[in-house]
């Protein structure tokens, strides 16, 4: 998941540096919704292994 977290911010970067401002927001939407994701489950992974 961190991998797509990194992939969808390049391409935002990589498409604002263009002038795609648009794509480049989508791009950085996506990017911060799989990063929330990831940190809720790593969260509660952790929670998880503390509590088992």
């Amino acid at each position: 998941m961190l991998f797509y977290i990194l992939s969808f911010f390049v391409l935002g970067v990589i498409a604002a540096y263009l002038g795609f401002g648009h794509l480049a927001g989508a791009f950085a939407l996506i990017s911060k919704v799989l990063a929330f994701v990831f940190l809720v489950l790593f969260a509660g992974s952790i929670i998880k292994h503390l509590l088992l």
